[in-house]
């Protein structure tokens, strides 16, 4: 096992260090410990630090002894790394660390990490970094760049296996140390993690660890939707989708961005236009309740697909209905246009064998009287010479007193 030992000149500085912070008799207390954890075996040496715990003169020189029992297990991690015994004595020294550490604890608690390779000493190591290592962007770059490797790693074996360097406990628990931090940066390995095809468990604390994060996730999440896989795509809208704390205008800019990628993005597969298709069908309702009328133009185009992917069976009716609505929330001049000529469509159909789709019929007679634009008049009033049914000429009806002139 490849190990990093902390440098002996390094252990010094921290040792005066420590003592520089003590009093004459916290020193005298800490020496006597620090003895007896020398001189004992390793079971003893746990015992030591338990008992040191408990000392009533403890909060005066704890950590201190954490610490150098931790470089004691880091040094050693070479020769006695799978003792179960010291495995038990760097536990021990990491989480009463978590409890005591500072500032300072933070990176002899990442050499700890590296050093040892069992499940327990680095969740331990990791859940103590989370309480310690605040913004601390060389450990957060350490902790980015360890979840990358098991990224890839896992990826490459689809599965984790007991006492190797993947380890699912120790990715979990990396994910979690990473949303606890927040840090902006831990961003992308977080979302390759998200779709890395790991367990649900584990999928799941990376979307919560992405929400944990500072920063403005937003603008990195919009370059996933325009540049990255169809899959990507859809995952990084549902991220966004997920997120109250976006305001109005980002969450329009994602939606729109969305509804472009998935009508312009050439799939490479059928799993991938599945993942296109999802990904206009859901960002529809949002534009929709925003009314973000800047992406008239994209939801005209996604219109006309979903119109003729119905017509081909390859669409269902929610999702032109949902179409419909969206161009009726847009409102814009070009929007009113393409359901005019939708109800002149319907007109003919009904003029020349009397069949329409009634619930078609309604949202498209619905959503002109909801615009109000005068140029709709003719094709509204034609429908009382045609034979459609009541709800229809009602419908009808309504929406003319709704034009404005």
């Amino acid at each position: 096992m490849k190990t990093k030992k902390i440098p002996a000149l390094k252990v010094f500085l921290l040792i005066l260090l420590t003592f520089g912070g003590l009093s004459a008799e916290a020193q005298d207390v800490l020496l006597s410990y620090q003895r007896s954890f020398v001189r004992a075996n390793l079971a003893g040496k746990v015992s030591i630090l338990e008992d040191a715990a408990t000392d009533e003169r403890a909060p005066e020189f704890i950590r201190a002894l954490y610490e150098y029992a931790l470089n004691f297990a880091v040094n050693n991690a070479d020769m006695l790394g799978n003792d179960p015994d010291m495995i038990t004595v760097a536990v021990e020294a990491a989480r009463g660390l978590g409890k005591n550490g500072n500032d300072a604890s933070v990176e002899p608690l990442w050499d700890l990490f590296t050093s040892y390779r069992d499940r327990l000493t680095r969740t331990e190591a990791l859940k103590s970094l989370q309480l310690l290592a605040g913004e601390n962007a060389q450990v957060i770059g350490n902790i980015n760049r360890f979840l990358t490797e098991q990224t890839r790693l896992y990826r490459s074996s689809k599965g984790f296996e007991a006492g190797t360097e993947l380890d699912a406990a120790v990715v979990q628990e990396s994910i979690e140390t990473l949303g606890a931090l927040g840090s902006a940066s831990s961003f992308v390995p977080l979302f390759e993690a998200l779709n890395a095809g790991y367990p649900p468990v584990i999928t799941k604390k990376a979307q919560e660890a992405i929400g944990s994060l500072r920063g403005n996730t937003a603008s990195q999440l919009l370059d996933i939707i325009e540049t990255s896989l169809p899959s990507e795509k859809l995952s990084a809208f549902r991220l966004a989708s997920g997120r109250s704390g976006f305001s109005d205008i980002e969450q329009g800019e994602l939606a729109e961005a969305a509804l472009n990628a998935g009508l312009n993005a050439m799939p490479g597969g059928a799993e991938e236009e599945t993942a296109l298709s999802t990904l206009r069908y859901e960002a529809v309702p949002v534009l929709t309740r925003l009314q973000w009328a800047g992406a008239s133009p994209v939801v005209i185009k996604h219109f006309y697909r979903v119109q003729a992917d119905y017509q081909n069976g390859a669409a269902s009716q929610q999702h032109l209905l949902e179409a419909i609505g969206c161009l009726s929330a847009m409102g814009t001049p070009e929007a009113v246009q393409s359901l005019v000529l939708q109800l002149g469509s319907l007109n003919s159909h009904v003029e020349r064998d009397g069949e329409y789709d009634e619930a078609v019929a309604l949202a498209v007679i619905k959503a002109l009287g909801t615009i109000g634009d005068k140029s709709a008049f003719d094709y509204l009033l034609y429908i009382s010479y045609l034979s459609y049914g009541e709800p229809v000429q009602t419908a009808a009806r309504e929406a003319l007193n709704q034009l404005r002139w």
